[in-house]
């Protein structure tokens, strides 16, 4: 487009702005009632991807209020988009974002919103060891770039120290936006994105983003602990990858028009692999900033990795449910940091925390109550006992109140929700977390005993001696709500006591916190970044695939048993369902080489989002494309996923399924089905068989069932070849 006929469109729209309504929502202008919204409009006519960013503005402008258009102010916009969204971020006023609205080229208006951060071992957990298997393999991530979305990062701590790594490739576009951070070849960019601030560093004030980013990628670092438990060689998943630092959180939180920006920056500068530890409540994806964002990702080739969210174990709480990004659940792994209580009648349960001080011995056990109810804050005549608290609110902060009572130890009571699982958090005194049916046993103890005691002995770390993995109690559950026929979460990893990189912050509180450079953290924020990692170790084998393959891989080679060859199980020592571990628990070493992937491109998303009954506009929104369901609509069932959800009420479902040929040339796959006897079930073909790599077969799957008496099933079907099991989840709901 010439500057004239972009001028004369800048005119137009801005006449069309104030013959369209009376009111430009600026007659009684109050900069009090200011807020920020994110602005999605369609490109200018004749948009090219070279377009200038003046020219751009140019356009974006035309959209604004007459307050805002013709004054001289040079910051006008918080944020403009290109890559995300065609759009921008604005302080207008609800009188004003009504008057922007109107206008014909602007798509959807969102109010910015803050979203929580989803708050060693484990790559030996999962198999990844240094002169063996997927690393040997793989060579740890080298040349693969993840970008991680978060708090910023302590760009000093040691493990992101670039011993033995390679210079980034030279697609690398960015850099590293401020002369107070020092990059090397392990972390070769970092940007901050806090309110529109660009020129600052992404130092890290919370502490979150260093423990993610050294999760995913830290190098190997000797002698990682905290407080000297949990002691090995802490790695991330790809030691070898380079790492892209984005600030878009604070110890706050995370506003979208900040996650936007920061996921506009990873996509212009190049990574391969985008991690977000972050996510607030489903809605449907063209209301979601995120879900649009990861849509124009995709569509780059980055693969997207997001938390499924903290809010389990209720049905139906997740967050990040677009089938094109990976939804990451969160379960436990084999270590504990054990802390013994032993009570005075002789009672025993293991407990655990990563601060083991001393041992204490038997003292007056004493259990707080206000109206009835347990109260571990502003104590009295506490002093030189032990204090039985619900773990009702954060630890750190009950154990700062009890030790500032003068008690010397804390026993941490596990609530009805929380189960089996049990916490190793950092504390400021001798403490022991109890899970649920011992604190069961405690509380009755304190109630029928006259003088009850207890004592803490603390035991330091075991590995290999509890069931693992368990489904954490807090990661969110399906079904879906925005999309329930895609079966979500897609997959659980570690994310229970995870200790990773810690920035030293001042401020911080005695125990020995100037040593302490890990830290004990639970969360699905922990379980995203190695997923992230893992990602990165396939896109780093096949650099070729696309997102949907590499989640493929992911889902069909993930293990549904745990390290004692039984069902995987939930915070209640039930079986794990499909809506609690998705595919199942990540598998890395088989996740590298899958036999068969299930591959999708863009034009079968957007058929999806219009078989999900979004209308033109909606789906524009998302994929940026007009009259886009003018052509083929197909069922969340017939997308071609990894795995199957369907309602109950349905009685049948027949589809079909698309598998690419990704093992030997000359292979041969046989279909094995596990599903209840109520359910009759049957794949056509049942033998596949290839002759060449990439080769594509059809097949298809029939389910029906009586509905007056199945109401929820689940189970699956795999194709098995002499190398490979690929395997698909089946949930009638």
């Amino acid at each position: 487009m010439d500057m004239h006929t972009l001028l004369l469109s800048f005119l137009f729209v801005s006449i069309l702005h104030v013959h369209t309504t009376s009111s430009t929502g600026t007659e009684n202008f109050d900069a009090s009632r200011l807020d920020t919204y994110i602005v999605r409009v369609r490109p200018p006519p004749n948009f090219s991807i070279d377009m200038s960013n003046i020219k751009l503005e140019k356009w974006y402008r035309s959209f604004l209020p007459p307050r805002m258009t013709s004054s001289n102010t040079r910051q006008a916009f918080i944020y403009t988009y290109k890559t995300t969204i065609f759009g921008f971020a604005v302080n207008i006023t609800e009188a004003e974002k009504d008057y922007v609205m109107k206008n014909n080229g602007v798509l959807k208006v969102y109010k910015d919103s803050l979203l929580p951060l989803l708050t060693t071992h484990t790559p030996d957990f999962l198999g990844l060891r240094l002169r063996e298997g997927s690393w040997k393999k793989t060579g740890m991530g080298e040349g693969v770039i993840i970008g991680v979305l978060d708090t910023g990062i302590d760009f000093t701590h040691t493990s992101f120290d670039d011993d033995g790594m390679q210079e980034p490739p030279t697609k690398w576009r960015g850099s590293c936006k401020s002369s107070l951070m020092k990059c090397n070849k392990k972390l070769i960019g970092g940007s901050s994105f806090i309110r529109g601030q660009k020129s600052a560093p992404p130092t890290d004030d919370s502490g979150h983003g260093t423990h993610t980013a050294s999760t995913a990628a830290g190098g190997f670092v000797d002698g990682a602990s905290v407080f000297g438990n949990g002691n090995g060689t802490a790695a991330g998943m790809v030691p070898r990858a380079h790492l892209a630092i984005y600030k878009v959180c604070s110890d706050k939180g995370c506003r979208v028009s900040d996650i936007l920006a920061g996921m506009e920056a990873a996509i212009a500068d190049g990574v391969d692999i985008m991690s977000m530890s972050l996510g607030g409540p489903a809605k449907p994806f063209y209301n979601d900033i995120i879900a649009t964002a990861s849509f124009s990702a995709m569509r780059k080739g980055i693969f997207v990795s997001l938390a499924a969210g903290n809010s389990g174990p209720s049905s139906s709480t997740l967050s990040n449910e677009a089938p094109w990004v990976l939804t990451v659940g969160a379960s436990t792994i084999d270590r504990q940091m054990e802390a013994l209580v032993k009570l005075g009648d002789g009672d025993l349960f293991v407990g655990e925390s990563a601060y083991q001080p001393h041992n204490l011995d038997p003292l007056e056990l004493v259990y707080p109550q206000t109206s009835g109810q347990n109260y571990c804050f502003f104590l009295k005549d506490v002093a030189g006992k032990i204090v039985a608290c619900e773990h009702t609110t954060s630890s750190d902060i009950i154990g700062r109140f009890v030790k500032d009572a003068g008690a010397s130890g804390l026993i941490l009571l596990g609530q009805e929700d929380s189960g089996h699982i049990t916490f190793a958090d950092p504390n400021v005194l001798p403490v022991s977390y109890v899970d649920f049916p011992d604190a069961t046993v405690i509380r009755q103890y304190i109630n029928s005993s006259n003088s009850p005691t207890a004592s803490i002995i603390f035991n330091g770390t075991s590995l290999g001696k509890t069931q693992a993995p368990v489904v954490a109690f807090f990661s969110s559950r399906g079904p879906s709500t925005a999309s329930p026929g895609i079966l979500k979460p897609d997959i659980i990893g570690p994310g229970v006591n995870v200790i990773a990189a810690w920035p030293f912050m001042e401020g911080q509180d005695a125990n020995n916190d100037k040593h302490r450079t890990f830290n004990c953290l639970s969360g699905t924020s922990m379980s995203t970044p190695h997923l992230s990692g893992i990602a990165a170790l396939i896109k780093g084998t096949h650099p070729d695939w696309s997102s949907a393959a590499i989640k493929s891989a992911i889902m069909t080679t993930a293990y549904v048993v745990d390290n004692q060859k039984k069902a995987i199980l939930d915070e209640r020592y039930n079986i794990a369902g499909h809506f609690a571990v998705g595919a199942g628990h990540v598998n890395p070493s088989e996740a590298i080489d899958p036999g068969l992937i299930y591959d999708i491109d863009d034009a079968q998303y957007i058929s999806y989002l219009c078989g999900l009954g979004y209308t033109d506009v909606q789906v524009e929104i998302i994929a940026n494309q007009k009259d886009a369901c003018k052509g083929s609509k197909i069922t969340e069932a017939e997308l071609n996923y990894p795995s199957v959800a369907v309602r109950a009420s349905a009685g049948k479902l027949v589809v079909n399924r698309t598998v690419t040929n990704v093992g030997e040339a000359n292979s041969s796959y046989t279909v094995e089905i596990d599903m209840p006897r109520e359910v009759m079930t049957s794949v056509s073909p049942t033998k596949l068989e290839f002759t060449k790599m990439k080769e594509k077969k059809t097949f298809s799957l029939s389910l029906s069932w009586d509905i007056s008496k199945t109401n929820h099933a689940e189970g699956s079907f795999k194709w098995v070849s002499e190398k490979h099991v690929v395997r698909s989840p089946i949930a009638i709901f």
